[in-house]
């Protein structure tokens, strides 16, 4: 079988994470394309991991809680599958240690796909395309519950961002517009009012090429979360509403943000860490004291850069990786 070669830039890193127990091949992402938008994975053979992660949307839905089987909603925003390939901890509460374990869950969650392995192995073995497919790929056709998943993983490994204006600049091929430059800046700078230095205070948590540091913060959405976060498995009081910081990239594709899909407008989500902070027993201490103002308490952005940090965010979309065709459904073209 043909390995899958991964193309990404250098500043990326190679600490990539891929499982000895499946190597990625060119059949293998094929399989898992097809699996990925599959309606036969779930209970009304009408929704696949496609409806809530739609390439057009950087694989995100638009909704601030994606709707599942018989109109369901799921507890939280779907997240951007963008550049997976170097993540260890999934969901917005970390609880999955790898992408094979993170496919099971939306499979057979009874607010999303809601059907049972069983049942999702019995569908595609009566299929006249699948039993074939998982032989090129396993060396047999039997069809089973890890082998979905890992085929799934396979394909979602592939999802790589790395084109946009942004990337296009890091390598001397795109000249910012003053506001992006000026929004840059901001992006990548603390702010220090004693030396006269103002910032945004983006990078401990977005920094990098790849926009995102494997981290779980409380953001300061509310004094006291509803939705308990990672609290909810480590019991920690500490842990209560945080969340895994996502990458930004595509960022002007994917709203509703945050786990709740509170925030409609990349507006909202700059004024939220500008002005609107909410303090906690655990809140992120990056987000602490940190202000544009001497002896203020809130970061307190200018209008004016608002608008310049939202310009660069907007240079972090891709338009390549929306309207690959390898990351598209293939099943127009392919007859079950």
């Amino acid at each position: 079988m043909g390995d899958y070669v991964f193309n990404y830039p250098a500043n990326f890193g190679n600490r990539i994470n891929v499982p000895a127990d499946n190597p990625t091949t060119q059949q293998g992402v094929y399989l898992g394309r097809l699996l990925f938008y599959e309606p036969k994975l779930s209970a009304t053979n009408a929704i696949s991991c496609g409806n809530c992660h739609q390439q057009s949307k950087a694989f995100t839905d638009g909704r601030a809680l994606s709707i599942g089987v018989n109109n369901g909603l799921a507890t939280r925003n779907s997240m951007s599958l963008a550049n997976l390939l170097w993540a260890r901890k999934f969901f917005w509460d970390g609880r999955a240690a790898s992408l094979e374990d993170q496919v099971l869950f939306p499979l057979t969650n009874p607010h999303e796909m809601g059907q049972s392995i069983q049942v999702s192995v019995q569908k595609l073995s009566n299929t006249k395309l699948y039993p074939g497919l998982f032989k090129i790929v396993y060396g047999d056709s039997t069809i089973t519950g890890d082998r979905i998943a890992k085929a799934i993983a396979q394909f979602e490994r592939t999802l790589i961002s790395a084109n946009s204006r942004y990337d296009q600049y890091l390598r001397n091929a795109y000249k910012p517009t003053g506001d992006e430059l000026k929004g840059m800046e901001l992006f990548n700078r603390g702010p220090d009012p004693e030396k006269g230095i103002r910032g945004a205070n983006c990078t401990h948590c977005h920094g990098g090429p790849k926009t995102y540091l494997e981290l779980f913060h409380n953001n300061g959405l509310d004094s006291i979360s509803k939705d308990e976060g990672m609290a909810a498995f480590t019991g920690l009081v500490t842990d209560r509403g945080r969340f895994k910081v996502p990458t930004l990239r595509n960022i002007a594709l994917t709203a509703p943000y945050m786990h709740d899909g509170r925030f409609k407008t990349l507006d909202e989500v700059v004024d939220h860490y500008s002005e609107h902070i909410k303090q906690s027993v655990s809140l992120s201490a990056f987000l602490q004291g940190e202000s544009n103002e001497v002896g203020g308490h809130s970061l307190k952005l200018l209008p004016k850069e608002k608008k310049q940090l939202i310009a660069f965010l907007n240079m972090l979309t891709d338009s390549t990786f929306i309207t690959d065709k390898r990351f598209g459904n293939p099943h127009q073209s392919t007859k079950n």
